[in-house]
């Protein structure tokens, strides 16, 4: 809008679109999202400008949102020591100082803090920013080179941040979460453990019925032995040494 003053100025919402998934800035118009975990499609969001003059001028648009089931592995994680509210508030300057300083323009996948409660939001002094950065042929630079990137401007962002933030500002590159393993993955690896554990119990099995069958064994050799020492051996010899079967009787003697 050309106009200066009131009418000049102009503030962008929202129409008659899903705004428990989106959510727009105000002043700049940026839509970001709220809440998409789990939903794919494409989302036509109609949005309004209007000036702030005494007889208020609007127009219309609709944007289209293709939304992608799909995780990108190049997301970064910016950890910020300042409360989420304070964060999201100038959500657009510390973008601006990002892309000041890596060289490179920045989305900012989400802000999140480990306190979910609305009324604890403003509790926590630490606040973690995802990222992804493009490079002018707008595809995705690798999360290697933007942490490495980050690393080098650390002190520059720092400054720039405490400006924004009007407060001292640590800035240090974190562990973007993990995506969740597929289905395929987890089945794999539980028929891979109870193949172990089978085949683990198997094993003790055949184990413990050869221990079994060895004590066994000894007992029924023990047993033999000692029945074989019970029975008279007639060609056993006494303690002479004389055979005891050749003795005859001291009444056949007579």
């Amino acid at each position: 809008d050309p106009d200066s003053g009131d009418n000049g100025l102009l503030l962008y919402s929202l129409v008659r679109s899903q705004t428990n998934e989106f959510d727009i800035n105000e002043h700049t118009g940026q839509i970001f999202t709220v809440s998409v975990a789990g939903k794919s499609g494409t989302f036509n969001l109609e949005v309004q400008a209007a000036d702030q003059g005494t007889r208020r001028l609007t127009a219309r648009t609709t944007v289209s949102v293709t939304v992608d089931s799909s995780s990108s592995s190049n997301i970064v994680m910016l950890v910020l020591n300042q409360k989420i509210n304070v964060v999201e508030r100038n959500r657009a300057e510390v973008q601006r100082v990002l892309e000041d300083k890596l060289g490179w323009n920045v989305y900012m996948v989400n802000i999140y803090s480990k306190e979910f409660e609305r009324k604890a939001r403003s509790s926590t002094d630490e606040t973690e920013v995802q990222i992804i950065a493009f490079d002018e042929a707008h595809q995705e630079v690798p999360a290697e080179d933007v942490k490495r990137k980050l690393r080098e401007q650390k002190g520059d962002i720092e400054l720039d941040l405490e400006k924004v933030f009007s407060t001292s500002v640590s800035a240090a590159v974190g562990e973007a979460p993990a995506a969740p393993a597929s289905p395929e993955l987890v089945a794999a690896i539980v028929l891979g453990v109870l193949l172990a554990v089978t085949c683990i119990a198997f094993l003790a099995y055949v184990l413990l019925d050869l221990k079994r069958k060895r004590k066994y064994g000894k007992q029924d050799l023990v047993k033999k032995v000692e029945i074989m020492e019970g029975i008279e051996n007639p060609w056993s010899v006494d303690r002479n040494g004389s055979l005891k079967n050749l003795e005859k009787p001291e009444h056949m003697n007579n």
